[in-house]
């Protein structure tokens, strides 16, 4: 349209072939098509110097499936006689491709699941705890978006089964369908593309009520909705560079991370739904989940043992290992792989794995510290227990009374109930403050005969007495002898002076 509103105003071939910048036989013809009134001319395609070789090049291109580089096929081209350049080849391998991708891509068609049919799940690499590679186990239910990660230590068949029972729990029910990959624990082989089942993944969903299916080897993208999952969890419970996590101190960190991961997900508005995952599962779907038997499959997590009521121990090949000490008096599974042993507890939340050890000899328990509740103080520290009233009315003077007491004791003090009874007496009349400041200081300074505490309240509640520069007073706790006779006579005399002087000379 330039072209004749240029040739229009000029009435000239040359001057609006020089106005559109074109050849004056371009606008020549252009304006001869629109005399005839026939289409405008189609500039027509020049042959290129690989036409010859188009076969043998959409042929590579279709037995590589697109992925042939233009280097190889320049090469191939060379030995069939071709002499043009290596641009000229990129040039119509691009478009070969081009066409390759339009023609084999692809179509998805968006997937309406119904409540409670389908559950999907996957596995992430986990972070790295204690120096041991975790495992993330992600199921996801295709109606609701509902997710749930658990942190696992391995993905052998029995740590399956026990996060599988245990997501059935969380969701509170089993769906119809459980959609996963080929793994080991689910296919063994394919025999003319047919998948052939692990006889004890069959049995579990046999016990369950449900069907287990995988999806085509290498094809993700028929159970994306986890795989997404999959990337999230990911992204938010492993520590990276980009979202700055700490590393985890524990396992127990681990899981604590993936509940609290967990709640976070499911309580937010989803974007593909514009609802809370969990209220459509508590709502929708559940309702429609088959119930969840009472009893897990147990029969893959071990041999089972009966743990002491007074001892978090149990044997397993002719060894000691530890569990929680909340597990006393309870049942567990124990197995062994080759370097673990793997102790299993059903609880009302299903299958959890509560202990794993490293095998050791007979005679040689493996015990955890955590399994243990915190160890008795024992005789290094004696904790004051009041047994009658005369104990009791000299201990509620304060902190000071029990220090005296710890400190007085130690040393082997004679009469100290008589001089606790003094105490107490002395603080009806001075006030507990004051004797209590006067008790501590004299635990402090070992001062423990009957006339002490009275001339260490009269001297200002256990305050340090001035003291001549010419003497030097090494660290009382270093002390060999109490030093303690001289203090007999005191506090006859109430002036601050004279206590002073008394003090210089026992000094």
């Amino acid at each position: 349209m330039e072209i004749l509103a240029a040739y229009d105003l000029t009435r000239s071939y040359r001057d609006a072939a020089k106005i559109c910048g074109v050849s004056h036989n371009t606008v020549r013809s252009y304006v001869k098509a629109r005399q005839d009134g026939v289409q405008a001319p189609v500039a027509r395609r020049r042959g290129r110097m690989t036409d010859p070789f188009l076969p043998q090049m959409i042929s590579w291109v279709e037995q590589s499936r697109g992925k042939i580089r233009g280097d190889v096929v320049h090469e191939k081209l060379q030995a069939l006689g071709f002499t043009g350049c290596e641009r000229t080849t990129r040039t119509t391998l691009a478009e070969l491709k081009a066409k390759y991708r339009a023609r084999s891509v692809r179509v998805h068609r968006p997937w309406t699941p119904e409540p409670g049919l389908w559950l999907e799940y996957d596995y992430g690499d986990g972070p790295v705890v204690d120096g041991v590679k975790t495992v993330l186990f992600v199921a996801w239910l295709a109606f609701s978006r509902f997710r749930v990660v658990i942190a696992l230590q391995d993905k052998t068949m029995p740590t399956v089964f026990a996060a599988l029972d245990r997501t059935f729990r969380l969701i509170g029910g089993v769906p119809t369908y459980i959609l996963t990959d080929n793994e080991k624990t689910v296919t063994v082989e394919h025999v003319a593309g047919i998948p052939v089942r692990n006889h004890q993944i069959v049995a579990f969903a046999r016990h369950y009520s449900t069907s287990l299916q995988t999806c085509i080897p290498a094809d993700p993208a028929s159970k994306g909705g986890v795989e997404n999952a999959v990337k999230i969890a990911k992204a938010d419970l492993v520590p990276k560079d980009t979202n700055l996590l700490p590393e985890y101190r524990s396992f127990a960190e681990l899981e604590a991370a993936c509940e609290a991961f967990m709640d976070e997900v499911n309580s937010r508005v989803h974007r593909a739904t514009l609802e809370i995952p969990k209220d459509m599962l508590q709502v929708i779907e559940r309702p429609r989940l088959h119930p969840v038997p009472a009893t897990p499959v147990t029969s893959s997590f071990g041999q089972t043992r009966q743990v002491p009521p007074n001892t978090p121990m149990i044997t397993f090949a002719q060894s000691r290992y530890s569990v929680p000490h909340t597990l006393m008096g309870q049942t567990v599974w124990v197995r062994g792989t080759d370097t673990e042993v793997i102790i299993v507890h059903v609880d009302a939340t299903g299958p959890v794995e509560v202990a794993r050890h490293k095998f050791t000899r007979p005679g040689t328990p493996a015990i955890i510290d955590d399994h243990f509740p915190p160890a008795p103080t024992g005789a290094l520290e004696r904790v004051i227990r009041p047994t009658n009233t005369a104990e009791e009315e000299f201990l509620a003077l304060g902190a000071g009374a029990a220090l005296w007491l710890k400190e007085a004791a130690a040393a082997g003090t004679g009469k100290i109930r008589h001089k606790m009874e003094r105490a107490v007496t002395l603080a009806k009349v001075l006030g507990a403050d004051e004797v209590d400041k006067g008790l501590g200081a004299a635990a402090v300074h070992q001062r423990f005969t009957h006339e002490d505490l009275l001339s260490i309240v009269n001297t200002g509640g256990g305050t340090k007495p001035t003291i001549s520069t010419t003497h030097t007073v090494t660290d009382q706790g270093r002390w060999l002898s109490q030093g303690t006779s001289s203090w007999a006579s005191f506090g006859t005399t109430p002036t601050s002076a004279s206590s002073d002087e008394d003090l210089e000379g026992a000094i």
